[in-house]
């Protein structure tokens, strides 16, 4: 093992990763494979098929007491007051200047019990912040050793899923869960995603991860599963426009400033945050999170400057070459004067100024993908 992976943390799949030859990177604070076959066959599978993730290095943490919905909501920008048992809702954790703590996703089993998935790099951060403001309110507990994660995404992922399960999947509607059993596993079954495409995400325990993985595998060879590292992950979630803390979101930018307003619920009670938020909303934003595809040649990415009028007005944040619509897209931050459809920009590359033009996102909708890039 060398010096830059002895201290990493393994998922509970990381064997099978090695037997199926995968490249292997350091990943915020894991050990996680980036690639098996190649990032665009693996993309493409995804949309067109079915693709298996392994994202058991995201992390779980728990809230639970009578007073869990109230915890939940002094710390949550979105309204969990609207959650029924068995819904996943789409949040974030805010500091008090309105910076991002981390986006979320947050699960509601019953009035006394609800879990939040969280960004890898964000858990230990995150865990200390929600006890820090909440643990006061109702227990706080870190479960991430308790769950390993695999995500099922692609056109055919309710079939391939559906062979091994044995709940009516046809029934767990977009952002539901249901707890089901899974390759002779007990599991929770979510329909939810990073990717854009139909797909579920499953929590198991982390001891019997590998029995759902070699389950779905073996359900999904004959329509052609294919096993999907982070290379792919991140260029299925660029084209949907969707963001990525570390990159999209930090502690120095707002959810408003992003576009995340519809989950920014300003008509509830007081939450972390709040006033900032508020004065924001009625201020303005300093810059604005926005989606550019390349009218000349070359790949946008995080940190190329973004110029207009010959002056620097702001900055990228994603980039890559969709392989779903051959072109080069990315998205960034720039002053709000320049965030509007069709607004011509000069991106940075290698000291070279290349155009670009502003456009609406998802870069991606579903069966817009071009022949050519098949």
């Amino acid at each position: 093992m060398t010096l830059e992976t002895k201290d990493l943390k393994t998922t509970p799949l990381h064997q099978i990763h090695k037997e199926l030859n995968a490249r292997m990177v350091p990943f915020a604070g894991w050990e996680m494979p980036v690639q098996y076959t190649g990032v665009i066959e693996e993309h493409l599978a995804v949309r067109k098929i079915c693709g298996l993730f392994d994202v058991s290095h995201m992390g779980e943490i728990e809230i639970s007491g009578p007073k869990a919905l109230e915890a939940v909501q002094s710390i949550t920008t979105n309204d969990a007051s609207e959650l029924k048992d068995g819904q996943v809702q789409y949040t974030l954790i805010c500091y008090p200047n309105g910076g991002v703590v981390d986006d979320v996703t947050l699960y509601k089993f019953s009035d006394t019990r609800y879990m939040f998935c969280v960004n890898a790099s964000n858990t230990e951060k995150d865990f200390n912040w929600i006890k820090e403001n909440a643990g006061n309110i109702a227990k706080v507990k870190n479960v991430s050793n308790d769950f390993g994660q695999i995500a099922v995404q692609g056109p055919l992922s309710q079939e391939i899923l559906q062979n091994t399960c044995n709940l009516d999947l046809s029934l767990i509607r977009y952002y539901r869960f249901k707890q089901g059993n899974i390759a002779g596993v007990n599991a929770v079954i979510s329909r939810t995603g990073y990717t854009g495409e139909d797909g579920f995400e499953i929590y198991m325990p982390w001891d019997k991860t590998i029995d759902v993985w070699h389950g779905l595998m073996e359900a999904g060879s004959k329509f052609g599963i294919k096993p999907v590292g982070l290379g792919a992950r991140d260029t299925l979630r660029l084209e949907m426009g969707f963001p990525l803390y570390g990159n999209e979101l930090n502690e120095n930018t707002t959810p408003l400033e992003a576009g995340l307003h519809r989950f920014v619920k300003l008509d509830k009670p007081g939450f972390m945050g709040k006033d900032a938020l508020e004065k924001q909303a009625r201020q303005g934003i300093n810059k604005k999170l926005v989606g550019l595809e390349m009218s000349e040649s070359g790949i946008p990415r995080s940190h190329y400057k973004i110029f207009a009028k010959g002056a620097e007005v702001g900055e990228i944040t994603s980039g890559t070459m969709s392989p779903s619509l051959g072109k080069a897209i990315g998205m960034g931050y720039v002053a709000p004067e320049f965030s509007s459809i069709g607004t011509e920009l000069k991106i940075e590359i290698r000291n070279k100024t290349v155009s670009a033009m502003v456009v609406k996102t998802p870069f991606y909708i579903r069966n817009m993908a071009v022949k050519a890039a098949n």
